[in-house]
């Protein structure tokens, strides 16, 4: 299953100018690897085409982060909010879902 994620806006307060592209990378990363070894959040394989917004709740960022681990917390986030959509479990690479 190919999925296609697209983030129109993330919004980071706190951080110097120069880390948003960092932090990004990192998130990009991160939601990679979290879609490979986890799968793909059930909210995204139920058909919804589009999620105008994920809560991804309050980080604990330490006091100096690295912008890999502030994009590791980032992308964990997301990818908890995007599960807790339906309340389910991701759906794992390997399981195939069959319709009705």
């Amino acid at each position: 299953m190919n999925v296609e994620l697209r983030i129109e806006e993330l919004v980071l307060h706190g951080f110097p100018p120069g880390d948003h592209h960092r932090i990004g990378d990192a998130v990009q990363l991160e939601l990679s690897r979290l879609f490979n070894e986890r799968g793909v959040p059930p909210s995204l394989v139920q058909g919804l085409q589009e999620i105008p917004q994920v809560d991804g709740g309050t980080l604990e960022i330490p006091r100096r982060p690295t912008s890999n681990a502030v994009g590791a917390q980032v992308a964990k986030a997301l990818y908890g909010g995007l599960d807790l959509r339906t309340g389910e479990r991701p759906v794992s690479r390997t399981r195939e879902r069959r319709g009705p």
